[in-house]
């Protein structure tokens, strides 16, 4: 095993912890790193939440690391896809954990993407009123996004994630080795999130992945575990400062989101969008209408649709074939649960490459006009 460890901490007063950066620290090493959060009675069984692809990959090489220290594996293994995210599995799921006799100062280890850490996130939070859990993600968008800053939650029939909890992990540990069995489509929607940390605050990342998103993409160790560690240290930052969403800095993270929510409510919420998709789009659309406000230069809207473009992800909403208006995307858009109660909805915009701002005097009507220009774009 490599030793080229990172560690980035999340400071947070009273709850920081750290995201640990290295090949093979689970699929190698996973006792060792995960030593003081598994159970210290060998007669008790370390809990894991996954879905069933992620178990079928990867659940044996855990067992086996766990088995060299006298330890056991309970397994919670949920449906793949955004259904695990509902009451119904939270409750099967938190029944589970009580049957398991999980007491506050156990840990929970979600082992998957976005939707396992989320619900599992929320579970623990929960749970007795609050227990701990370790985040393991195995996708390149939990790796660099939803894994860190504690934002958990489920679906309901009004929306997404409008059912949760701010509840940090105890450690989130990255393995790039579970991103080989990635496929080369979720690994392009999980580098849309890494651009977007460059877009937003950080122009000479930006630049740098503008020159190695090739090398990125292709799963390289170096250039990986640098967009990985940098994007990471980036959320961080900003979470340290504002953990809660209260005064407006960690709303820079939602860039791209306004539109691609838009844009995923429309397309079901299902494959035929990936939610790293919607926000790679969603960033050509406010770069685009940043330019069309004189906020941001031409030049600068055209090179941030071209390196989305070129890394494989959708940067024309016209390609999509939706059959719908820039009206109806805008409809989408007043259920955000960031509308303000004034009736306003507060976007993100550029002023440059590495300059996200938020704008409260957008009028959705100029909003629909603008996406009506663009779904008719060829």
């Amino acid at each position: 095993m490599t030793t080229n460890r990172q560690t980035v901490p999340v400071e947070l007063a009273g709850r920081s912890y750290d995201v640990v950066i290295e090949r093979g620290c689970v699929l190698q090493d996973f006792t060792r790193n995960a030593a003081p959060f598994l159970p210290q009675d060998t007669g008790r069984k370390a809990a894991f939440v996954t879905d069933a692809n992620t178990h079928r990959l990867f659940a044996g090489r855990i067992e086996d690391s766990l088995t060299e220290a006298g330890l056991a594996a309970e397994w919670f293994i949920a449906e793949p896809g955004e259904g695990a995210k509902s009451w119904a599995v939270l409750e099967r799921l938190t029944d589970w954990l009580l049957a398991l006799g999980l007491t506050r100062s156990d840990h929970v280890f979600a082992l998957g993407g976005g939707v396992v850490g989320d619900l599992t996130g929320f579970a623990a939070a929960v749970l007795k009123r609050g227990c701990g859990f370790v985040q393991i993600p195995t996708t390149l968008l939990a790796q660099v996004d939803s894994s860190v800053g504690g934002k958990t939650a489920i679906n309901t029939a009004a929306g997404k994630n409008l059912i949760g909890a701010f509840h940090q992990p105890s450690i989130v540990l990255i393995d790039a080795l579970v991103l080989d069995t990635l496929p080369d489509r979720e690994m392009r929607a999980g580098y849309a999130e890494v651009l977007k940390y460059g877009l937003l605050g950080d122009a000479d990342f930006f630049a740098w992945l503008e020159a190695n998103g090739t090398a990125v993409l292709a799963r390289e160790a170096e250039p990986l575990a640098h967009a990985i560690a940098t994007s990471i240290a980036a959320k961080a930052r900003i979470v340290a400062e504002d953990e809660r969403e209260t005064s407006g800095r960690r709303a820079l993270l939602n860039l791209g989101h306004t539109f691609g929510h838009a844009l995923e409510a429309e397309t079901g919420f299902s494959d035929r969008l990936l939610h790293g998709e919607a926000v790679a789009l969603g960033m050509v659309l406010a770069a685009r209408y940043s330019a069309r406000r004189g906020e941001l230069a031409q030049e600068d809207a055209a090179r941030t649709s071209r390196v989305i473009a070129s890394a494989g992800l959708p940067s024309e909403i016209a390609a999509l074939g939706m059959d719908c208006t820039g009206e109806t995307l805008v409809d989408h858009m007043r259920h955000d649960k960031k509308m303000e109660g004034s009736g306003t909805l507060p976007f993100l915009l550029l002023r440059g490459i590495g300059e996200a701002h938020m704008a409260r005097d957008v009028d959705l009507a100029n909003v629909a006009a603008f996406l009506d220009e663009q779904l008719q774009a060829h």
